[in-house]
């Protein structure tokens, strides 16, 4: 048990003062500053909406411009590689990455055998002729039966890529330009392999800069065979007293004394921010339903007849509680939002002001995505109980 106890309410003061810092400037300094911020921004596909990693980012900047990720990928301060997933990272945390590479090299060619077999050709075409997208890598089959099968090669790209031996050098319309890692990563960044301890203790020190406290499990989050470094040195850090342990409703959390400042901190104006279910604030539901007390499933991997909300359904944040989810779309053809549903779990106590932010946020939202109007498919629904 610790000495100091916080309500869930200060936790997530906390949490949303450290991870909204809040900006209305539109310069790239502010965008790379974000990203160093959360340690990560997840890049997704799916674009029911515009795509994840620029959704995270407006979120916090609303004048955010999708060019500056080109930019910042170009000249080197970020890159891409795995966080939890596919994500954009600060080039200097480059060398932590450098354990799931190794990982990589050993395991990830058992799941593409016929990549293994590519790999050697691959390299030295970028080798030779710069870099290439996987589409480079189709050829007309000699029987003239249409295309042959390119699977393998894009396979061993992205096998390379994993391995840390190709980088990202940039995207096209989204599709990945591969080059050579000498090529991309600049010459001073440091590539000394972490020891155990060393990464236990970026994973605790990373999670508290983003998040602003944590456990110990949300610190290993997916990340296999650390659990008992993080254990040590998290221990360490406490008996330094360098990070502090909290008990919430019972559990343990651990945080800082500059994190526990922020408690002095008023919160912003109560706006409604519309988050994708990607952001770093969302991303570890079991953590997110704990302090939150905000259940989230993201249902376009439920089938449709499973489905409570909708295929892509948003979470709607009011202030300091996670309040319902909107369902929308981007018609970008038409240039309309369509709102197919929002759903409101928690009854507002101020209502009608609710209503006029939920407004004004979906305004700037589809302006965001290239929208000029909005169309209302259902009404608010109101599920509270």
């Amino acid at each position: 048990m610790t000495g100091l106890s916080i309500s869930k309410q200060q936790a997530c003061k906390i949490v949303l003062l450290n991870q909204f810092i809040g900006s209305s400037d539109n310069d790239i300094n502010t965008t790379f500053d974000i990203i160093n911020k959360l340690g990560y921004v997840q890049i997704d596909t799916i674009s029911v909406v515009a795509r994840a990693h620029h959704h995270t980012l407006w979120s916090r900047s609303a004048n955010y411009l999708p060019e500056h990720l080109d930019l910042l990928q170009q000249s080197r301060q970020i890159f891409e590689y795995w966080s939890h997933a596919a994500a954009y990272l600060p080039m200097n945390d480059y060398r932590f990455c450098l354990p799931r590479m190794q990982e990589m090299s050993t395991k990830a060619v058992t799941w593409y055998p016929q990549a293994k077999k590519m790999t050697a050709h691959v390299l030295e075409r970028i080798r030779e002729e710069g870099p290439l997208q996987s589409k480079d890598f189709e050829q007309k089959a000699k029987n003239n039966s249409g295309w042959w099968d390119w699977k393998p090669a894009k396979q061993a790209l992205e096998l390379l890529f994993m391995q840390g031996k190709l980088m990202i050098t940039e995207r096209n319309n989204f599709q990945k330009v591969f080059d050579l890692t000498e090529r991309v990563l600049p010459s001073n960044i440091n590539t000394s392999f972490p020891s155990n301890e060393e990464y236990a203790r970026y994973l605790i020190k990373r999670f508290l800069n983003s998040h602003g406290l944590g456990n110990e499990a949300e610190f290993g989050y997916l990340r296999n065979g650390m659990k008992v470094a993080i254990h040590r040195e998290l221990k360490s850090y406490v008996e330094d007293g360098e990070i502090i342990p909290v008990s919430i409703e019972g559990k343990t959390y651990y945080t800082t004394n500059s994190h526990l400042e922020l408690l002095n901190q008023r919160l912003p104006k109560r706006r409604v921010k519309i988050l994708s279910p990607f952001d770093n604030l969302l991303i570890q539901r079991k953590r997110l339903s704990f302090l939150f007390d905000y259940d989230y499933q993201l249902e376009c991997y439920v089938p449709q007849n499973k489905r409570r909300f909708g295929y892509f359904c948003l979470p709607l944040l009011w202030g300091d509680q996670f309040i319902g989810r909107l369902d929308a779309k981007a018609d970008r053809q038409h240039k309309n939002l369509i709102v197919q549903n929002i759903f409101v779990e928690k009854k507002p106590l101020q209502l009608d002001r609710f209503k006029h932010e939920l407004e004004l946020s979906l305004q700037q939202f589809a302006e965001f995505n290239g929208c000029e109007q909005i169309e209302w498919r259902q009404p608010i629904s109101f599920i509270h109980s």
